[in-house]
């Protein structure tokens, strides 16, 4: 065992869900057993030190596979609750056949437990609120199911707000932001202590977010637009507004947020992920940088393969400064006490 792999890591986002989904009937048995498909597993997870991490719920649009550049204005498709209803089950089928390997975390501190018991932490994770209707009743059932974090929008546009459409070169101010539903539905997130994720909001959708929510500002996975100006990633001035509320942003390991060329290539070094986790760092503080893969959901850099590769990762950030202190909170730490704070607990 190196030593970078002694570090856990707990992540801010991955579509294994929707991939699983896509699997079939022995999906399961792929998950806890491993699988020569994809970027997560568990015996990958545990070979890389992955503790667990945001499990996203992601519905993609009919006959059309998660894209990974262009703009996308087609709806989810029309059954999203009844999907998001079979990838939560999913989540929790592998929760109960797992022997105890798994725990579906609705607590920081069952995150804390399950990091220190050698347990994957999964939480529920929503990207894209389209099972949610403005009315909210799903809303307040899969909270009682699990549901602990979500992202109002993918990119594409909802009954709640506007998605950032994927651009390049493009800032993040791409039409308006959030509809009357939609603040109806910040606010509920806030009285739930749901944590609301800002990274497939434009410009708008977060400012607006900004001015109605009471809790941290998180961007689960995205990156820095001043290294790579893709209409994904943040400005420094929504860095700043993060670090203003005790926030976070998970630093996205997909090339074509990475790039400066927004070239979707896997041929790319860790060192240019490595730049934006020191950026922005430098910009707003240790406290407010973590991980947020999007494993299974885009292209990574080959040189880190899938989840078994992480202590590539943490060896990367060590050569690049970071100390063990530094190291813990950008692999872990950081995510605990924002959704501690986050969800009171």
């Amino acid at each position: 065992m190196t030593e970078s792999s002694i570090i856990p890591v707990f992540d801010g986002h991955n579509d294994v869900l929707l991939r699983l989904r896509r699997g079939g009937l022995n999906s399961v048995n792929a998950f806890l057993n491993g699988e020569a498909a994809g970027h997560i597993d568990l015996p990958r997870a545990r070979h890389g030190g992955l503790a667990g991490g945001l499990c996203a719920i992601f519905i993609p649009s009919p006959d059309q596979p998660k894209p990974e550049n262009g703009d996308f204005a087609t709806p989810a498709q029309p059954d999203a609750l009844n999907e998001t209803l079979a990838m939560a089950r999913l989540l929790l089928a592998i929760e109960a056949r797992s022997e105890g390997a798994v725990k579906v975390c609705r607590s920081a501190a069952d995150i804390k437990q399950s990091i220190a018991e050698g347990q994957f932490a999964a939480v529920f994770h929503i990207e894209g609120a389209e099972a949610v209707a403005a009315d909210l009743d799903a809303l307040y059932v899969l909270h009682q199911a699990g549901l602990r974090t979500l992202g109002p929008v993918w990119s594409r546009s909802n009954v709640f707000a506007h998605g950032v459409p994927f651009r390049f070169p493009s800032t993040p101010d791409i039409g308006p932001g959030l509809t009357d539903a939609g603040k109806d539905l910040i606010r509920a997130c806030n009285e739930l202590r749901i944590m609301i994720d800002l990274s497939h909001m434009n410009e708008q959708g977060f400012w607006d977010i900004a001015k109605l929510s009471n809790a941290p500002l998180v961007a689960s996975h995205s990156n820095a637009h001043a290294l790579s100006p893709h209409s994904r990633n943040l400005t420094d001035r929504q860095l700043d507004a993060i670090r203003d509320t005790g926030g976070l942003v998970g630093i996205n390991f997909g090339v074509l947020f990475l790039r400066d060329d927004g070239v979707r290539n896997a041929d790319t070094p860790l060192d240019i992920l490595v730049r934006h986790v020191a950026y922005i760092a430098e910009r707003i503080g240790i406290e407010h940088v973590a991980l947020g893969s999007d494993f299974d959901g885009t292209t990574i850099p080959a040189a880190l393969g899938d989840a078994s590769g992480l202590p590539k990762l943490i060896d990367a950030l060590r050569a690049h400064g970071f100390d063990d202190g530094a190291l813990a909170k950008i692999a872990h730490q950081n995510w605990v006490r924002v959704l501690e704070q986050t969800w009171g607990g």
